[in-house]
């Protein structure tokens, strides 16, 4: 089974279903506030939470932004020389320990480099849960290998 893209298989204005999800639980949004050191108790204390609007501890959000990108690495960044940029963070809903996010990535852009070997593919990745609400969006540029790259003979006699 192929783990990423090259180049050549990203088309723009297609639309990529990421599978399978990633239900959050309790520990890992203790471990992920521990991990990080963001002591706040909206994520951490469950008396204090359930007197705010939310009701209840709220998912971190860099850490559905974690996963949210990570369900989109086998098809969009699996073989990426690097992840050039992340812009637009936003988020829409909270998300709650028990809930099941999945991601879907929309190909933006996809365009070659000068050096011909490689190019690079932007996407937006909608992330939703469990109930089809969208709880984040980001967009990113991926800088990827093509299928077809030169060897290192052609590209000399091209210079």
């Amino acid at each position: 089974m192929a783990y990423g893209r090259y180049l050549e298989e990203f088309t723009a204005g297609e639309i990529i279903k990421h599978w399978p999800g990633r239900t959050i639980s309790e520990a890992d949004n203790t471990w992920f506030a521990l991990l990080t050191n963001n002591q706040h108790p909206l994520h951490s204390d469950a008396h204090y939470a359930a007197q705010t609007q939310h009701g209840q501890r709220v998912v971190l959000g860099p850490l559905v932004f974690s996963v949210g990108i990570g369900l989109t690495v086998a098809d969009v960044s699996g073989r990426a020389i690097a992840n050039l940029e992340i812009e637009k963070i936003e988020h829409h809903v909270p998300t709650f320990n028990g809930d099941t996010l999945y991601s879907e990535s929309t190909v933006l852009d996809v365009h070659e480099s000068r050096q011909g070997d490689r190019g690079v593919g932007s996407v937006e990745t909608r992330v939703r849960n469990q109930r089809g609400e969208v709880v984040m969006t980001f967009r990113r540029k991926v800088l990827v290998p093509k299928k077809n790259r030169p060897t290192l003979g052609e590209k000399q006699t091209q210079s």
